[in-house]
């Protein structure tokens, strides 16, 4: 971190909510906003583009060739950071999915040790898994699929891991249990899941506030039960993520997810894998090998095995594949997941943390800032 504050000149800004020019924005030593106004210095830095809000993603597997999963340790972390820098991610929550109570012991102490040092964007930790339903795993691999236990319990009770999120299936773990780990400061998302809407509805009351990847890998929605699709739209409470790549999820689906949700109640999500910000075209999952096609990642085994999605390529498919306003698509990729996970985010406002980013008319990253920090330039 500089240990002076600095400026930098605007020459278009989007703040979270309204579109300015020439906006000259003074960023103090501890990488946050002391003031946005019409004058600068002389020598202060212009950004010729568009300087929008750092993008937020709850779900990152992976990225620049390392997977979470695989080496769960602070220099994978680091690698997975500098990777999504490139594509706009400022903020992100490095998911584990499914493993061995071990492997997870060592995920959390790898986040605890990356925020001591301050690993650029690192938010805390998604543990996307073990308490799933077998039939709805995906990609995850079943031998690890298990009930709730003291071990896991232990990790989660953490206080030293940031955000924390888990996603769980409903049918698999009870509303008491769900209350209980709401009570440990966990964000309690819905996933992997074959349960019915009653159920679903139940874990939405003990406390449960989010589906992850929304229509995949959940029970659908049918005329007489809406599954977990239908509790998700009809919920006007919870957040869903939703990985608009148009393999996991079509441009008409994610229509109806916006037509049916209260606005910002919908956020982009990459689920991305450890290709993103690499240029590697397959890797080892568990006694699996997923190769990259164009975009799409699929398992030998053939199931989709994660995204090759990011974040701004998230917004950019939202705005013209969905005609989604520009600034609202930056919204779902930064406001709304900042404000599900409760994170100072989404904003750039005197007091606030200096997270932005700089597009160009073709909307690709140019430049990424974290607190204050440049983290990325093109």
């Amino acid at each position: 971190m500089e240990d002076v504050a600095r400026t930098f000149i605007a020459e278009q800004l989007f703040d979270g909510e309204n579109l300015r020019t020439d906006v000259a924005v003074r960023i103090d030593a501890d990488g946050r906003i002391l003031s946005l106004a019409a004058e600068a210095p002389a020598d202060a830095r212009r950004l010729q583009g568009l300087v929008v809000p750092g993008l937020v993603d709850v779900q990152v597997n992976g990225g620049g060739g390392a997977l979470f999963n695989n080496d769960p340790s602070v220099g994978t972390l680091q690698r997975m950071s500098a990777a999504h820098a490139r594509f706009g991610t400022t903020g992100f929550m490095p998911t584990l999915i499914t493993d061995q109570v071990a492997v997870m012991r060592a995920a959390a102490e790898a986040v605890s040790a990356a925020r001591r040092e301050s690993v650029p964007g690192v938010l805390g930790v998604h543990f996307e898994g073990p308490h799933l339903s077998a039939p709805k795993k995906g990609t995850h691999e079943e031998r690890f699929i298990r009930p709730l236990s003291d071990e896991e319990l232990e990790i989660y009770a953490r206080d030293d891991l940031g955000i924390k999120m888990v996603t769980l299936a409903p049918e698999n773990v009870s509303p008491a249990d769900i209350r209980r780990l709401v009570d440990l400061g966990v964000k309690v998302c819905l996933g992997h899941s074959n349960a019915d809407g009653a159920t679903a509805s139940a874990a939405l009351e003990a406390g449960a506030s989010c589906f992850t990847h929304l229509y995949n890998a959940m029970s659908p929605l049918h005329s007489r039960e809406p599954g977990m699709v239908g509790t998700a739209l009809i919920s006007d409470e919870a957040w869903c993520g939703l990985i608009a790549d148009g393999h996991h999820v079509c441009a008409e689906a994610m229509r109806l997810a916006l037509k049916a949700k209260p606005r910002g109640k919908v956020m982009l999500v990459t689920d991305a894998m450890s290709l993103v910000g690499s240029d590697e075209t397959s890797f080892p999952l568990f006694d699996r090998v997923v190769t990259r096609d164009g975009d799409r990642l699929t398992s030998n085994t053939g199931e989709l095995a994660g995204s090759h999605l990011d974040m701004i390529g998230a917004v950019r498919n939202m705005h013209r594949w969905c005609g989604v306003d520009l600034f609202e698509a930056l919204r779902m990729a930064s406001l709304y997941p900042s404000q599900f996970l409760g994170f100072d985010g989404g904003r750039i406002a005197e007091g606030g943390r200096a997270d932005m980013i700089l597009l160009n008319d073709e909307l690709q990253v140019r430049g990424a800032w974290i607190s204050g920090r440049e983290v990325f330039a093109a």
